[in-house]
């Protein structure tokens, strides 16, 4: 591979957390720019014009045998797909690799489906049947497993003789057992190996930290010099994002009709835009919690789900403060360092005292940045008191568990 091409960023995101003695701690995702020739992209192209062909006809089949009370498994959507390409040269003219992954995607996402609804799930909580894929609204992907790719002189080469050049950023940890090749909304070209999760345990240190979340400050900590202020990306960013949305919505056109050049062009602007945010809070995420687990052996983590903010007034800010995005980052650092990662529910954590244990009679507003317990006249900043119950709550502060109330739900870890 060549060293060489070292100025594109590789991304690594834990996949699996299948966990065996001795053999590390599942598989990880590395991410890859591609460059695409244009006869490449045309192949790749038509590779997944014959891949959203099977998902549709995997749906139509669907419904159908909803419809008769039938049953419809891997194995039926196998014999179908095995008497398509029998049938029809177009089909067999690609890859059989992808499309059989098509079947197994179809399967799992319609499994999950038909899971949350036995299982009485709120509809807002459903994962969704599998839908029609048009050809304007998804995006290319397509799975490889092993036996449809392989890497040589440094260039991906797929089944069906596609052939394209990756920009290695960072060398393979081990070889790949599987690669996604995607398209993103910018146009640009990627490809996702999965390999063998890689542990680097640190040296221990014998401290532990307690972190609670916020919208003031992203995570606030026991120790003051780990606290993640709000950044503000989004915010920073607003001006320019504005300016593009305008020119989007001034070079809208009705929906039956194609958008111009210049509503793609400010569209695609506009995207630019979106995809440097994401990048600059996944940047400082992962910076951040680097820090964190290489400082600590054991961390108590408020497991917050900040999903029901975005119908609050709160919403801009909250998803500016990317809360969701740095506690995964936390957990996945945690995960490959071998450091202990307490997930803490986050009920009454506000109105508890980490001192004494004591409960107040009611929610403080979120005006009330000051924590004032009246049982023992401790005083803290609210954040801060919430933070040291996170270790409470955890086990890691056994000095301040005598005397406090016994907690809500149980601590779960996360790696």
């Amino acid at each position: 591979m060549n060293s060489q091409l070292s100025y594109l960023p590789v991304r690594l995101v834990i996949v699996a957390a299948e966990a065996r003695t001795g053999e590390g701690t599942g598989y990880a995702r590395w991410t890859y720019r591609l460059r695409v020739s244009a006869g490449a992209r045309a192949a790749l192209e038509a590779e997944w014009g014959r891949c959203r062909w099977v998902w549709n006809e995997c749906v139509a089949r669907s419904k159908k045998a909803h419809q008769d009370g039938e049953k419809c498994g891997p194995a039926m959507l196998d014999k179908m797909l095995t008497e398509a390409r029998r049938i029809t040269p177009w089909l067999r003219e690609g890859s059989s690799v992808p499309q059989q992954q098509v079947i197994r995607d179809f399967g799992t996402s319609r499994t999950k489906s038909l899971k949350d609804i036995t299982d009485r799930l709120p509809v807002r909580r459903r994962a969704g049947l599998p839908r029609w894929k048009r050809k304007r609204d998804a995006a290319p992907t397509l799975n490889y497993t092993r036996r449809g790719f392989r890497l040589k002189d440094g260039r991906l080469h797929l089944a069906g003789g596609i052939v394209v050049t990756v920009v290695w950023s960072r060398e393979l940890p081990a070889d790949p057992s599987s690669v996604r090749v995607y398209q993103d909304g910018l146009g640009h070209w990627y490809a996702s190996f999965v390999v063998p999760a890689q542990v680097e345990p640190l040296p221990g240190t014998g401290l532990v930290l307690g972190v609670d979340w916020g919208v003031r400050e992203t995570a606030t900590t026991t120790s003051d010099a780990h606290d993640l202020p709000h950044a503000g990306h989004g915010r920073k960013a607003m001006a320019k994002l504005g300016r593009y949305q305008r020119m989007m919505a001034r070079r809208s056109t009705a929906k039956d009709k194609a958008q111009s050049n210049g509503y793609r062009i400010a569209k695609r602007q506009a995207a630019k835009v979106h995809r440097k945010i994401a990048r600059q809070r996944q940047d400082a995420a992962r910076k951040w919690a680097k820090k964190v687990v290489r400082d600590h052996d054991a961390v108590a983590v408020e497991d917050f789900r900040p999903k029901f903010l975005a119908r609050t007034s709160m919403a801009r800010k909250a998803a500016d403060a990317a809360i969701g995005a740095t506690k995964a980052a936390l957990i996945e650092m945690g995960r490959k360092h071998q450091r202990d990662i307490r997930l803490v529910h986050p009920a009454h954590t506000t109105m508890d005292c980490a001192r004494c244990g004591a409960r107040t009679k009611h929610a403080l507003p979120l005006s009330e940045r000051t924590y004032t317990c009246t049982a023992c006249g401790g005083a803290s900043p609210r954040d801060k008191n919430s933070a040291h119950v996170m270790l409470v709550r955890a086990g890691l502060n056994p000095a301040g568990v005598e005397g406090v109330r016994p907690p809500g739900p149980p601590v779960r870890k996360a790696a």
